[in-house]
Formats: C-alpha cells, sequence, structure tokens
C-alpha cells in the first residue's frame, strides 16, 4: 500500500488465480496445494496455555500501514513472551498471493497470513485453509459484532475461513478551495446536487471537475452504481455473470456521460485523475481511503474532504473489499500451533483501533465506536453500514473481473463500443471464465 499504484497492483490482481506464474491467471494452485489438510484440533477459547511455538505471519503491508502492524505485532508479542512469538514476513500482495499455496505444500508458508477476502474463495476451495467456525463459536462471535456485509464475505461453502481486520472502500474526495466557489462546504450526496455541482464548477472556471477514468479504479466505480440501481454482479449459484443487465447498463451509462458533458476529459490515462487531484486540477474523484495518508503526506497544502461516494442510483452502495486473518492448512499439522494461530487472529482483530490508524475502518464495532478515532476521515464512511457491498466468495472471481468485467467497463469509457454493448460482449467472456472455475475448483 506504498502508492496508488502498489494498491491498484494487488487488487487488480485479483486477475491472478494462484498460480506458479503471477501473471498466469487461470491455472490450478500449487502442486499439493489441493491434499485435504488434517483435522484441526477445536478451540476452546481462553488463553494459549501450551508449550511455545513459533507462528510465521504473512501479509503485504509493505508501505505505509506497515508501521501500524508492527506495533500491533509488537505489542502482541512482548505481552505473550514465552509463550507465542509471531515472526512477521511481509511480501507485495502481488507476489505474496501466488506463493502462498506453494509455499505451504511444501511446509515453508505461513501458519497465519492476512488476505483480501475476495481470495478467500480460491484458497478455501484447494484446502489451503483451515476453517473458523470454533472460534466464532468459542468466543460467541456473530455478525452484530461486526460490520454486517463483511461478517458474511469470510464464508465459503458455509464455513467461516476469515476473521474481518477492517473494511476499506471508495470515497468521495473532494476539493474545498473548488467547493467553495460554487458555496458548497461539501460534496452533495445525491444525483441532482451532484450533477448541478459539476455544471456548477465548470462556469466557475474549473475545466473538467470529474475525471472519468478508463481503468483503475473505474470497474470499482461501476460495482457501486450497479448495486446502487439493484443490480448484482453474479447469480448465487457463481454460474451467470449479472452485471450486463439494464442497472448494469444504466449504472455505465452515467460514467461515459459524464465524458459527454465535458466533467471529464477523454481517455483518461491511469492514476492521472488522482495525479490531478492532488494537483488542484480536480474537484471530485473517487479513489480508496488508502489515499488519505498519501494526501496528508504527499499535498499537505490541498484542502481536501471526503465523504461517502453520492448515491447517484435508487440507494446508496459503494465498493469495499476487507483484510481477513486466516489459518492455513501447514499450521493445521501441529496443534499447539493451531491453537495458539486461533488465538493470535482473535487477539489481533480486538486490536484494530491501532490499525485504524492506518487508514482503514475496523470491522469491529467496538473498535469503529473507539473515541480515539472517531474523527479519523474515514470514520465518517461507516455511517451506513448497508452501502458496504463486496465481491462474493467465488473461486476465481478475480479472474473473471480482470478479463471481463474491468475490459467491459474500459471499452465503454474509451468510446469503443456503447454501454450495452461492452457489457453484453464482457458478459458472455465471464460466463465462458465462471464455467471453467466451476472445473477447476470443483472439489
Amino acid at each position: 500500500m506504498t502508492t496508488p499504484l502498489s494498491r491498484r497492483s494487488f487488487l487488480g490482481l485479483a486477475g491472478l488465480t494462484v498460480a506458479a506464474s503471477a501473471c498466469g491467471g487461470g491455472t490450478k494452485l500449487g502442486s499439493g496445494s489441493s491434499a485435504p489438510a488434517a483435522p484441526a484440533p477445536t478451540f476452546s477459547g481462553g488463553e494459549y496455555s501450551g508449550p511455545k511455538v513459533t507462528l510465521d505471519y504473512w501479509n503485504g503491508f509493505t508501505g505505509g500501514d506497515g508501521p501500524h502492524m508492527r506495533t500491533m505485532l509488537a505489542a502482541f508479542n512482548k505481552e505473550f513472551a514465552g509463550r507465542i512469538e509471531v515472526r512477521n514476513i511481509t511480501r507485495r500482495w502481488e507476489d505474496l498471493y501466488p506463493a502462498m499455496p506453494t509455499a505451504i505444500a511444501a511446509g515453508k508458508g505461513p501458519d497465519v497470513a492476512v488476505i483480501h477476502n475476495d481470495w478467500i474463495g480460491t484458497f478455501a476451495a484447494r484446502q489451503v485453509l483451515i476453517s473458523l467456525d470454533d472460534v466464532v463459536g468459542a468466543l460467541e462471535l456473530s455478525e452484530s459484532d461486526f460490520i454486517p456485509a463483511v461478517w458474511g464475505a469470510g464464508v465459503f461453502g458455509d464455513k467461516r475461513y476469515g476473521i474481518p481486520l477492517d473494511v476499506h472502500s471508495l470515497g468521495d474526495y473532494w476539493n474545498a478551495g473548488h467547493l467553495d466557489k460554487i458555496g458548497l462546504k461539501e460534496a452533495p450526496s445525491d444525483k441532482a446536487s451532484y450533477e448541478a455541482a459539476l455544471a456548477e464548477l465548470k462556469k466557475a472556471g474549473v475545466a473538467n471537475p470529474f475525471w472519468m477514468p478508463s481503468k483503475w479504479p473505474a470497474h470499482l466505480m461501476f460495482m457501486s452504481l450497479l448495486w446502487q440501481h439493484g443490480g448484482e454482479l453474479y447469480s448465487e449459484d457463481g454460474a451467470k455473470a449479472l452485471w450486463g443487465s439494464e442497472q448494469g447498463v444504466e449504472a455505465l451509462t452515467w460514467m461515459v456521460e459524464q465524458i459527454d458533458r465535458g466533467y471529464s476529459p477523454a481517455k483518461v490515462a491511469i492514476d492521472t485523475q488522482y495525479a490531478a487531484f492532488k494537483n488542484d486540477k480536480v474537484s471530485f474523484t473517487w479513489d480508496g481511503i488508502w489515499q488519505i495518508n498519501d494526501l496528508k503526506t504527499n499535498a499537505p497544502n490541498l484542502k481536501w474532504g471526503l465523504s461517502p461516494v453520492p448515491t447517484i442510483g435508487a440507494s446508496a452502495a459503494v465498493w469495499s473489499a476487507s483484510h481477513n486473518f486466516v489459518l492455513t492448512s501447514q499450521a493445521g499439522k501441529d496443534p499447539n500451533k493451531v491453537q495458539a494461530a486461533k488465538f493470535f487472529v482473535d487477539h489481533m482483530s480486538r486490536q484494530s483501533t491501532e490499525w485504524a490508524k492506518a487508514g482503514m475502518i475496523p470491522a469491529r464495532n467496538s473498535a469503529r465506536q473507539d473515541a480515539a478515532i472517531a474523527d479519523l476521515p474515514q470514520i465518517r464512511l461507516a455511517s451506513d453500514l448497508d452501502a458496504f457491498h463486496f465481491l462474493p466468495a467465488l473461486p476465481g472471481v478475480g479472474d473473471v473481473q480482470s478479463k471481463a468485467l474491468e475490459l467491459a467497463v474500459a471499452k465503454a469509457v474509451l468510446k469503443e463500443a456503447g454501454p450495452a454493448e461492452a457489457l453484453k460482449d464482457g458478459v458472455a467472456t465471464a460466463d465462458k471464465l465462471l464455467a471453467e472455475n466451476k472445473r477447476k475448483y470443483t472439489r
């Protein structure tokens, strides 16, 4: 999460279906990774009381979020010294995901890890992960303890494999100086007011107040708008792509209209919309909350604010993702490691107040309601918990996103095809990929 590019690369790497090659997408997991893991002992709760164990902990927190995670780990290792030692092994997300299955199969991978929710289905289908249902039961955790949508995102095949640490979503960044020109104190929250503000900004001399990207994060914007219009991404059985619906066409049409109305230049190159915002040229830009710390550090003179993505459709909705703690089949070979790792996962998820300083929204309600983080910019985005939407836990869903949905959105925004045609062609590709994934990931 060091830069917008590195964040884009790991989320865009949802197209890397864990394979021997990081850019191979679509091949099966590493050799031996699909062999069933031995049953793990049941977690009964309470502190770990077994012999001292060392846990290898993999994560992709290589940037500005890294110091906050290291602070949490140092506190854990100090408190539980003599019983549990957690070794922090940090790799770039684009390297971590393809390496994990093969390393675990060789006994050289992580015992516990943090992965994104949209990878849970892929890893669980190949039995790289151990279910955490007993942790949930022993600690009496429930949806009421977490943001509901993120709690559901950690389930695959009726079993829980992830304990969520946070939520990170799109937000609407706005230029305070630009809005002051038209008498606004913050970004409008509904379609009519948002479009009126864009028109007024253009009259006030902002040539292009809202740049529309064709690539990152265009597909995240599209998904947000699709959900806002009442559409869905995929059928419940994961067999069909549904984003070519009337709601999908409405969503993508609105994106293209921003170019037609002159609010955005045509063919916006990747990252230039965010660079323009940092350089005081853009009034609004939709981007992830991970940009908060970048703006604080690298645009100190820019006066900006952050609001929820406006409701352009019938109801509020926004693309979201989550870092989840998971336990691997490698740890499952050692009963003591299983117990220690499950204790570690629960303990760390309770310390997410510190994690909020990395620019994330804590998944646990208790942490999010802590007065110490109430004034952080991203906390406001959690005012409507029902707005958060996540990718379904479909094995290989990243391939479908990168090879079909993202390309369809780009095709329309670049005016290479109309929204309806671009989505129709994309859905045809998506359905073929979904069928391949059904065969590939069937146990």
